[in-house]
Parts: structure tokens; sequence; C-alpha cells
């Protein structure tokens, strides 16, 4: 009895600053009956408002007059086991009051004593989010653009999550495979691209390096279309690639094709990527100009619109002359490759080439031989001889006299052909008569063999 008598003396010293109750009607805080009151002046319980102690600190008179404990006031404020306004701190509460569910919740009250309801509150320098009864969320929150673990501190940089329940992706909590990688930034937001037109990836730079992600934000491997403009259905364009981290893939690589184009004669195709995951990728068959070759440690390669390595013969325009000729990459290094070989041709026939240190093909009189954009010409078939004109600039011609070996034949006043026709030639095998007539600047005989190129 003695304890307790001390304990009340002490908490009435704290309320009324020392000056002790000798009257229940006295203004100020009185114990009456186990119970705090307070009486205002005319003698009056005080009920339904807030007064200060001499300590103070805020405590709150209910409807009855006495001192609210351990409950909520006006579903705002929480008053602890002293009574005391519980202000500037953390509370774990088990009330369904404030929420649907009696489970216990943690709550943060504000300096004013007014719990944090329905927005974000940083605190200790990491970011809260309580939701409309005050009660700190966890797990995905703020329409699914923000997450939480058990401590309720959003998340930041890369995390890997199950998706929310609402997106129809599997979520079992046991299966990694069904965890998704979001990126959240210093804030807590979670990166969700602005997807325009067909795109189904948006990408975002992290740390230097490119990675995509979906309308829901979570991280793309592999091939993505990203889109953009002018973009050809029938191409690469508008692709990315990454890898099974998410990384932009940078250089070559080996990968199987997009599986909403066609036209890839394999299963897994060689692809080079410049910068951001981008597929080095050129025109179709035929189209492409000599500003579409790549230059990669020293080697020169040709793309096609599939973004795949161009071989064999190929048909390229040259960027500053205009001049169409052939080129040759190698089936195996895909690289382009120059001087004299024998080439198949895109008809399974073999024939002799030669290719400048640039890679284009030749056009003109080499080592005694006549070549027409890198192919050697030679009489055709059974003929012992033929003559083949070459076009020259500005309209003009040239007209050489060639055997089956693919040799110019020079110097000859006496060379007769299957027909019988009877051909004179220069030093340069620049053809002069035919049978004993001189062959006028307009004369014109066999157009060229052209390459047959790659498909």
């Amino acid at each position: 009895m003695k304890k307790k008598g001390l304990l009340i003396l002490v908490l009435a010293a704290a309320l009324t600053a020392g000056s002790g109750i000798t009257a229940m009607a006295a203004a100020g805080w009185a114990s009456e009956n186990g119970q705090w009151v307070y009486y205002d002046n005319f003698g009056s319980y005080v009920t339904n408002e807030w007064k200060r102690g001499a300590d103070n600190q805020w405590r709150y008179l209910n409807s009855r007059g006495q001192m609210a404990v351990n409950s909520w006031v006006d579903e705002e404020y929480y008053v602890d086991s002293n009574g005391v306004m519980v202000a500037g701190k953390w509370m774990k509460l088990n009330s369904n009051i404030r929420s649907l569910t009696a489970s216990d919740h943690w709550y943060y009250f504000q300096d004013s004593g007014k719990v944090v309801t329905n927005s974000w509150k940083k605190i200790d320098n990491k970011w809260y989010h309580f939701d409309a009864d005050g009660a700190m969320e966890t797990g995905w929150m703020d329409d699914n653009m923000s997450y939480a673990k058990d401590d309720g501190a959003a998340v930041t940089g890369w995390q890997k999550l199950l998706p929310p329940d609402d997106q129809g992706e599997e979520r079992n909590p046991f299966d990694e495979d069904d965890r998704r990688w979001y990126y959240f930034n210093s804030s807590g937001k979670k990166f969700v691209p602005d997807l325009k037109d067909d795109a189904v990836c948006g990408e975002k730079r992290i740390d230097g390096t490119y990675y995509c992600f979906n309308g829901n934000g979570a991280m793309q491997t592999g091939w993505a279309y990203v889109g953009g403009s002018n973009v050809d259905p029938n191409t690469i364009n508008g692709y990315r690639f990454y890898d099974a981290n998410g990384k932009a893939i940078t250089g070559w690589y080996s990968a199987a094709p997009p599986r909403d184009l066609t036209g890839y004669e394999n299963e897994v195709e060689w692809f080079y990527f410049v910068k951001g995951g981008v597929p080095k990728a050129g025109p179709s068959k035929g189209n492409a100009t000599s500003s579409d070759f790549l230059r990669v440690s020293g080697k020169t390669y040709l793309f096609n619109e599939l973004g795949t390595p161009a071989v064999g013969l190929q048909r390229v325009k040259d960027k500053s002359s205009g001049e169409t000729t052939a080129y040759y990459f190698d089936p195996v290094s895909c690289a382009m490759i120059s001087g004299k070989m024998t080439i198949q041709e895109g008809d399974g026939t073999k024939a002799q080439y030669y290719f400048l240190s640039s890679g284009k093909g030749f056009t003109g009189v080499q080592s005694g031989s006549l070549y027409y954009c890198g192919k050697q010409q030679a009489a055709d078939g059974s003929l012992k001889y033929e003559v083949i004109t070459l076009p020259g600039s500005n309209g003009s011609h040239t007209n050489y006299l060639v055997n089956s070996s693919g040799k110019i034949v020079k110097n000859t006043s006496s060379a007769k052909d299957n027909d019988g026709n009877k051909y004179t030639t220069d030093r340069n095998g620049i053809v002069t008569k035919v049978n004993g007539e001189a062959v006028g600047a307009g004369a014109t005989f066999g157009a060229p063999r052209e390459p047959d190129y790659w498909e």
C-alpha cells in the first residue's frame, strides 16, 4: 500500500508541478478513483480535449473526463500507458480500429503526434509508405511502383522479386525462375519505361550499361523490340539484345534470331552489336553501298537487313563513284578478302577473281587478264577466242580479245574464232580490225560476264 500511494504522489507531482490536490474542485489535474481527471476553473470536468501536464506532455481527456491511456484519439493520435501523446516515434499496435485485421502493425507518429496516413515518409534517411489507416506497408505498394521488405523501408537499386500478383505471371516464392529483376531509384520508385508504338521494352542506362524493361518494369533478357522511327518490320531494326544478366551486348555474339522475324538460314546466327545492344544491319541483297561496311579489329564486314554477316560474292555500290562492283566475304570468317583467288559463284560454278586491297572487284587489265567487277573474262565454252567489250567512262568502251584461258591476246593479226572471223589486236590486246576492216569507235561486241552473286 505504501508503494502504491507513493506512485500516485509522483504522478500527481508530474501533472500538477508539485502543487498538492486539496480539493476536488481545484482547477487542474486530480486523481479520482484511480483515474486522472482535469478540472476547469469552474470546477467541471474537461472532456474531449487535450491538456498539458507539468512535464509539458500532452494528454487527452475522454468523453467521461478521464485521462485516456493505451488508446487511439480521434483515430489520428495515440496515447501510451502514461497517457502521453506519442510523437516522433514508431509504435507497434494491435488494433482493429486502424486496420481491417487485428494483427500487429507499425505506425509512425509525427512530431505533432498525428499518425502518418496514405503517404510516403522519410525516416532516418529511409522511405516508408503508410496505408489509409496509417499502417506501415510491406511488399508491393503505391500502385506497384515501390517495394518494401519486412522492415518496411522502400528498397532501392536492383532487386529480384516476385511480380505483383495482379500482373498474370507465375508467383511461386520457392521458384527463382518466377522472380524478376526490377530497378528502383534512390526514392524507392520503380523504373517503368514509357512504351510507344509496338515497343515491348524500354531502355535505361544504369552505371554506364544499357538495360531494357517491359511495361511492368521487369528487366528483360534476350531479344527485345524497342521500336523507333521508320522501322521496317521485315528487318532487325528496332531490336536490341541483352545477355542473361540483362546487360546490352556489345561486339560479336552468337544467338538464336528474334522469333518474330523470318528469313534466317540457321537456328543460331552470328550478330555484331554496336553500342547499347543495337545489332549492325544493312540493306537487303544488292542494295548495299560501301558506307555499309563495318570495320572491326582490322577486318571489314557487311551485314544484311536481318543483321547477319553477308558472305560470298556481294554486289555493292561505291559511295563516292556510284560504281557497282563485286566484293567477296569469306564464308567462314565473314571478313572481306582481297587479291586473286578462285571463287565458287552463286550458281555453283568456279571462276577466277581479282580484288583490290580495298576489297573492290577490279575492272580492267591485270597480269595479262581482263577483269570486270572482279571476274576474269574468258572466251565462252568451246570458243577459242571472244571479243569482250568493256564499258568505260562517259559512254566510251574498249574491245579486248580473250582466249578460253582468260588471257588477253596481244599483237596478233591472225587469231580466228570458231566462226572464222579474223582479229587484229594491238600490244594491249585491243581489237583494231575484224576480217581486215578497222573497228570503228562505236563498235561493240560481247558484253562482259558479270559475277553470279550469292544469295
